[in-house]
């Protein structure tokens, strides 16, 4: 890697960083201050011009991004949302572009450039997308799973148009059959990712998993390695590598370990989306952009609200309540970094000149940076339009049950480690009719075991996030390990939540103490009925 490419890096990431820290002081969404770091650096200054070394690195993080929506996407979610996603999808798409292309025709455009921003306007950022609704932990959310089926539609469309554009040539004759080989060869390849990686889930990965299977680290290098080996085939039989991650993730997300794998691949792939926004940013041409702001106002409105006001429209009618209707149609309400591609091919191949390019850049940044707001606050906007009727169009639908309730652990004993010590407590607060929550790294051990169980290290924050250690009764660490229990007693400590931590070596009994620990376990001591008894006396557990 050369000099220059690791200075327009190390740009970049300060300058991200700074944008990211003034932003959150701002309540300003990530994507948008690294968007407007990136503007900084580009557009507005000239200080960095990014090589093909540099997008590199963005896009093994857009590869990541989508190996983990695949891993969210278990066969039981996507079973639950494919009519919606088919249905919402092909009419959005359909839509849209006539909308787009009729608003084109209004504002002037030629046939031509009408044609190419229809389609521009057409699809949404998957990556914006998924990092709005990580962003908010609801990517398992009824609404996010819906915008997921819809982006995976578009991406379906998306690859069937760029194989159209790839075999059109301006200055060639028009051929059906160039057309006709492109796009048989591009979906034939998508079936054949598709089918490897189905056998591959059926007969190989369930007899490697088991063998890493008790080694975290060996299992995230082990699914990073069949990430990239999928992605490696699809390169070859010429399908988009995004696709090729995205059906990667999905295969190991019918396994149980996938939760456990998405929260070890977040924080690289953080920060490779971080630099992909600062480096779309970068990017953006805006020379002659902002003479055109009429134009500019007229299509960003067409995608904020006119496109979100379509898709709120097609899932209601299939079903859904108004909110889950109105958030997933905000959030889907941008353009995509594909729009960007497809103008591009259309400048390149001489179909228009440089404004239209320009044009684009600017909507995308409007749509994409307010679509970021409304995704944020979608819940007080939505009672806002709930108060003032202007959703009394759409069809009246009970409120599902997940969105209504939001369901999340809390009043529960959180009990890490599953040795022997672990598994005793486990199953006698259970037979006491305690909410019990297991957590290990190792998914065998929760065989035999009653409640609730989860596959994670304790040592990432994330975990801890996703146990409910903030709504917790009580956390108890049967582990072994001195600085992971130093590191469980802080945490508990900073909730407020009262802990009991195993204790196999008293030299460490100062350091617990440090931190509030409620209660020493020393198994030798007091044995598992002594504990139990102790943790009544203190209140920490009812009397039975």
């Amino acid at each position: 890697m050369s000099g220059e490419v690791l200075n327009h890096l190390g740009i970049c990431v300060v300058t991200g960083a700074l944008f990211a820290l003034l932003g959150r002081q701002l309540r300003m969404p990530s994507i948008v201050a690294y968007l407007l770091a990136g503007v900084v650096l580009g557009p507005v200054t000239g200080l960095v011009h990014f090589s093909p070394e540099d997008q590199l690195i963005s896009k093994v993080g857009i590869v990541l991004l989508l190996f983990i929506v695949g891993l969210e996407l278990s066969f039981d979610k996507i079973r639950g949302i494919g009519r919606v996603a088919v249905l919402a999808g092909l009419g959005q798409i359909v839509f849209t572009a006539l909308g787009g292309l009729g608003l084109g025709r209004l504002l002037g455009f030629g046939w031509t450039e009408a044609l190419f921003l229809a389609a521009a306007l057409t699809f949404s950022s998957t990556v914006v997308v998924v990092k709005l609704l990580q962003e908010q932990n609801a990517l398992d959310a009824l609404h996010g799973r819906i915008a997921v089926g819809v982006l995976l539609m578009q991406d379906i469309v998306a690859v069937l148009m760029l194989t159209i554009l790839t075999g059109l040539d301006p200055t060639a004759a028009f051929s059906w059959s160039a057309i006709a080989r492109g796009v048989i060869g591009a979906f034939g390849g998508t079936l054949l990712v598709v089918a490897v990686v189905l056998a591959a889930t059926r007969w190989v990965l369930p007899r490697l998993l088991r063998w890493a299977t008790g080694a975290p680290e060996t299992m995230f290098i082990l699914s990073l390695s069949w990430c990239f080996l999928i992605v490696l085939l699809a390169q070859v039989l010429g399908v988009s590598v995004e696709l090729g991650a995205f059906f990667a993730g999905l295969g190991l997300a019918q396994f149980p370990f996938n939760a456990d794998l998405r929260r070890r691949v977040h924080p690289l792939m953080n920060f490779c989306i971080a630099l992909f926004f600062v480096s779309l940013g970068v990017e953006m041409t805006f020379a002659g952009g902002w003479g055109a702001a009429g134009r500019i106002a007229a299509l960003a409105l067409f995608v904020l609200v006119a496109k979100a006001a379509l898709l709120w429209l097609v899932i209601a009618r299939l079903g859904f309540s108004r909110r889950t209707s109105f958030r997933a149609g905000i959030t889907l309400a941008q353009i995509s970094e594909f729009s960007f591609i497809l103008v591009t091919m259309g400048f390149t191949a001489g179909f228009y000149d440089r404004g239209l390019l320009s044009l684009t850049a600017l909507v995308g940044l409007v749509t994409i940076t307010g679509s970021a707001y409304l995704a944020r606050y979608g819940d007080p906007l939505f009672r806002w339009a709930q108060r003032w009727r202007l959703l009394a169009w759409l069809p009246d639908r009970p409120e599902e049950p997940e969105e209504a309730t939001g369901a999340k652990r809390q009043g529960h004993v959180i009990v890490v480690g599953m040795n022997t010590l672990g598994r005793e407590l486990v199953q006698r607060l259970h037979a006491r009719g305690e909410r019990v929550l297991a957590v290990d790294t190792d998914p065998r051990k929760f065989a035999d075991l009653p409640g609730e169980s989860m596959t994670g290290s304790v040592e990432y924050t994330s975990v801890l996030r996703a146990a409910g250690l903030e709504h917790a009764r009580l956390l108890v660490s049967a582990l072994k390990i001195e600085e992971v229990n130093d590191l469980l007693a802080y945490r508990a400590s900073c909730h407020g939540v009262p802990c009991a931590i195993n204790v196999t070596d008293l030299n460490a009994v100062d350091h617990l103490l440090a931190v509030n620990t409620t209660y020493l376990i020393v198994p030798k001591v007091d044995g598992v009925k002594g504990q139990q008894r102790e943790l009544e006396k203190r209140g920490l557990l009812p009397a039975p």
